[in-house]
């Protein structure tokens, strides 16, 4: 048996593979709180994340004590984290300095600014050529850099040389291999990838990167490969287990879909959206929005595998959002329903750029923004225009993909299906819209734990006991999701998804000018100037919708 540690933005899950068979045995989930101190901030406290890893660990354990499985029989362990998450700590202490700084967190938008501001070009994406990424909240190197500027304790722990700085990954590696008494500070290629220090093609901590934002490499962690033995477990039941995979969310589902070949990419529906391709051994520079990241490398001697990503920062979050903010459902399964007693979103487009858009527009000026809106709109409209939203930014990514290749005069990028996995493909209808609006079968596998999956492969394969030869794993089936509407239909409804996508970029640079009239009408198409009614229109639907809710 292999065991998978899956950290995510929402919860910490333990999960149990049996190597042979890739079977599913048993697990544990428990909630992790978020934590909002003020607009657009999203933090999680490290030592809860920590401490939710052992409490899963425990319980899984206890179910296969139950189920009369000896534990000695779980050879290795992976692990599967949240992605550019922050957390820096004491190395003497093991306390953390300042809550986590979640991916999706957007206080660094001045941080953003000042940096471009010294690129020579004043360029978004001056650090391409080094790192495959923008200038953009979403990495860690920017977050970091906002801790050492408006925390002293921080700053002095990095000048004191006593700070050490990781993603998730790297805070639980180091507290799983013995913490304050010889943890190991590493982190795997892939997360490393996701911190704009990463030299995309050395696969080393950049010297120019390093300089540009500022921060000493002696604070890093070492970066190592996604499959290899980092160390064994030094505390509770697992003691002795060594810990031998790692990858980012993204790159372990990748992983577990098998997406082993160029051109093959999976779609993961979680808090966000994450579309990955395989490039092969070849970093492929995008011109049209998406990023360049480290797919895997499954061994210290083993090449590595690159991907394009688009990632999109709110979809699961959207039903979340409908649920606690406005309470137009219970549970986040009951959208579904909802959603189902409208035959469609009645000509309401919800873009639902909260903390901005990723993928491929990179505007964290965007806020949420709903149009449509009339006397007749309900909120089963709204929460069907919201499932839309979902895939209309899944097709903006495919898209951007398409033209990449195009570019690349490659042909790896164009396919009739898309694999998909994560916990909102249990919504049949979103998968369906899915289908439709991308023209394409989707296919969600029959075993929907891919992230887990991916981990538990990279760490069996580390300790020789998981085979990933393709023609060798057992197959997997798919549940099939064929197109159905008409194409003319889909094409009106992406127009208009296009136009609200424009209203919204510019509305927070707009919120915060003193001259708000002429910055909204600069946020959009030149000559557009009807874009000033859509944003009143924007503000009386938000006071509808508190209404509906009711």
């Amino acid at each position: 048996l292999v065991g998978a540690v899956d950290q995510g933005t929402s919860s910490t899950r333990f999960l149990v593979f049996n190597a042979k068979t890739a079977e599913l045995i048993t697990y544990h989930q428990v909630e992790v709180t978020q934590l909002f101190p003020n607009e657009g901030w999203v933090e999680e406290d490290p030592m809860e994340i920590l401490n939710t890893v052992y409490e899963c660990i425990d319980k899984t354990v206890q179910s296969l004590t139950q189920m009369n499985i000896p534990t000695h029989c779980i050879k290795a362990i992976g692990i599967t984290n949240q992605r550019e998450t922050t957390v820096v700590w004491d190395k003497n202490t093991g306390q953390p300095l300042h809550h986590a700084i979640v991916w999706c967190d957007n206080r660094t938008q001045t941080t953003v600014d000042q940096l471009i501001a010294k690129t020579p070009n004043k360029s978004q994406d001056y650090l391409r050529q080094y790192c495959g990424l923008p200038i953009s909240t979403y990495f860690s190197a920017v977050k970091l850099r906002w801790l050492l500027d408006n925390r002293a304790d921080v700053r002095r722990a990095v000048d004191e040389g006593t700070a050490l700085f990781g993603t998730v990954d790297s805070w639980l590696l180091w507290n799983m291999t013995g913490g304050t008494n010889g943890g190991k500070h590493i982190t795997d290629i892939t997360n490393a990838s996701r911190t704009m220090l990463c030299n995309i093609r050395t696969q080393k901590w950049d010297k120019e990167l390093l300089e540009f934002f500022d921060i000493p490499d002696y604070v890093l962690p070492e970066i190592r490969s996604s499959a290899e033995n980092y160390g064994n477990m030094t505390e509770g039941t697992l003691k002795g287990v060594p810990l031998s995979g790692c990858l980012g969310d993204q790159h372990a589902a990748l992983v577990g879909q098998t997406c082993f070949k160029p051109g093959d990419a999976k779609n993961t529906y979680g808090t966000g959206c994450f579309l990955l391709q395989n490039t092969g051994k070849k970093a492929v520079m995008s011109r049209h929005g998406l990023l360049t990241t480290v797919a895997y490398k499954l061994g210290k001697d083993e090449p590595t595998f690159y991907a394009l990503e688009g990632s999109v920062a709110v979809t699961g979050g959207l039903v979340r959002w409908l649920r606690d903010n406005l309470g137009i459902i219970k549970e986040s399964a009951d959208i579904e329903e909802l959603a189902q007693t409208v035959s469609g979103s009645g000509d309401v487009v919800f873009v639902p750029a909260f903390s901005g858009l990723y993928a491929p527009h990179w505007r964290p000026d965007a806020r949420g923004t709903v149009c449509g809106i009339t006397q007749w709109t309900t909120k089963a409209h709204i929460a069907y225009a919201a499932l839309e939203a979902v895939c209309f930014q899944t097709r903006e990514i495919i898209e951007a993909m398409q033209q990449d290749a195009l570019d690349a005069e490659s042909e790896q990028h164009s396919s009739s299906t898309l694999q998909v996995d994560g916990g909102m493909t249990n919504n049949k209808l979103l998968m369906q819209l899915q289908a439709d609006i991308l023209g394409c079968t989707v296919l969600k596998p029959s075993m929907p734990e891919t992230t887990a999956l991916g981990a538990a492969m990279a760490a069996g394969k580390a300790c020789g006991i998981w085979n990933l030869d393709p023609d060798q794993l057992t197959s997997v089936t798919f549940e099939r999701f064929h197109p159905s509407v008409h194409e003319d239909d889909i094409a009106k409804r992406y127009r208009m998804w296009k136009l609200a996508v424009e209203k919204s970029k510019g509305w927070h640079f707009a919120a915060n000018s003193g001259n708000k009239h002429n910055t909204l009408v600069k946020s959009v198409s030149p000559g557009d100037q009807s874009a000033v009614l859509p944003v009143t229109v924007f503000i009386i639907s938000s006071f509808a919708m508190l209404i509906l809710a009711r």
